[in-house]
């Protein structure tokens, strides 16, 4: 376990009534839901939005691992760093796709921080339409689609994260009913739900796939092959979320995260990893709260001696950026990768990089931005 200070649990902003006020929130939004939108958010029919053309990086745009690094479509080295948005992963369950603006200018203010991508948690229900959930599927589709290539059109990646996922009839949600994050993605839906996404975005290779948010309280065997978690449902292991998506015909690289809410690597990591037939392999921590350059080492610099590793989400809580002063330089010199959680406006307690989405820093972001722009050149378009 590496994470010292845990991130407290997700919960969607208080402008966000939950969908329904049943225990299990099976159902549709209340009629009583209410969502404050702003300006960018709002899901609007595109033409032909039923039969809207899948994703193509048309900038020449694209990552793939080259031993272990990242490099891009002119051979260069490529080191990613940026930042989680937040919202994806909820909003559709009132019907809408963000729940910050996705608009030009939105980009425009991520990629002045000099950010080179942007992590996306989604919400398997949303994406299948399943069990529920209110978004239209194919318009969601195409939002989520346009927002990736806004991404690309200012010189970003996208990774595309199954962030919230549930078995059976649950639909995926944090909330009344819902005791928190499902130990491994579901064998019902989880298989079906990366088929499709790595279906609509094959031919996109600007993107990365993050198979599963945060592994817990299961066994290295079960990570890897599957098995019945402990709240009694069958997991599909990362192995077999690989073959899904390769069975797709997508070729992009997969991050993987370790146990302990991703929080875990090492030589364990190494030993239960799934194979990929592609050979696109890419290991994914989260880092919360501890700095220690010999855990550091022993937890991650071990496995980025042989594959790509991202911190797919880092972060302090505490209004300020002393842990990432130390955590950043260190993933500097071992060509560690790491995404900051998290662009959304809220306490910089609560993780908020940002005051307002025109990319006005907390106190906790200032450092993460000082960082950034000191040590990167902003993307190119």
């Amino acid at each position: 376990m590496t994470r010292v200070a845990a991130r407290p649990p997700e919960s969607p902003p208080k402008t966000l009534e939950a969908p329904s006020t049943t225990p299990s929130l099976k159902g549709a939004a209340s009629a009583g839901s209410a969502i404050t939108e702003p300006p960018g958010s709002e899901i609007t029919e595109p033409p032909d939005s039923e039969a809207s053309p899948p994703p193509t990086s048309d900038r020449g745009l694209s990552i793939m691992v080259n031993g272990n690094e990242f490099i891009n479509q002119l051979d260069q080295d490529v080191t990613l760093h940026g930042v989680n948005i937040m919202g994806t992963q909820w909003q559709c369950l009132v019907g809408s796709a963000f729940s910050g603006p996705s608009n030009e200018a939105s980009v425009e203010a991520i990629a002045s921080w000099h950010v080179n991508v942007v992590r996306i948690p989604l919400n398997e229900d949303c994406w299948l339409g399943i069990n529920g959930a209110p978004a239209r599927t194919a318009i969601y589709h195409e939002e989520l689609r346009r927002y990736v290539d806004r991404l690309h059109a200012h010189g970003l990646y996208a990774i595309l994260d199954l962030h919230w996922s549930a078995p059976g009839t649950t639909l995926s949600h944090i909330g009344p009913g819902f005791a928190g994050f499902y130990e491994m993605a579901d064998r019902e839906h989880a298989p079906a739900f990366w088929a499709s996404l790595a279906s609509y975005f094959a031919d996109d290779h600007a993107v990365l796939f993050d198979l599963y948010n945060e592994p817990n309280n299961i066994s290295w065997s079960c990570w890897r092959n599957g098995c019945s978690a402990p709240r009694d449902y069958e997991t599909a292991g990362m192995q077999e979320l690989i073959e899904a998506i390769r069975d797709a015909g997508a070729t992009q690289p997969v991050m993987v995260g370790g146990l302990e809410l991703a929080g875990q690597l090492g030589q364990e990591w190494l030993e239960n990893r799934p194979v990929d037939p592609q050979g696109q392999l890419v290991a994914s921590a989260h880092v919360y709260g501890y700095t220690n350059a010999g855990k550091l080492d022993r937890n991650i610099g071990v496995v980025a001696r042989r594959f790509p590793v991202v911190l797919g989400e880092a972060g302090e809580s505490n209004c300020a950026d002393n842990d990432l002063q130390v955590l950043l330089p260190w993933a500097d010199e071992y060509g560690v990768s790491y995404l900051a959680w998290a662009w959304y406006i809220g306490e910089c307690a609560s993780y908020s990089l940002i005051s307002d989405y025109g990319g006005t820093p907390t106190d906790y972001g200032l450092g993460y931005r000082e960082h950034l722009i000191a040590n990167f050149p902003a993307p190119s378009p």
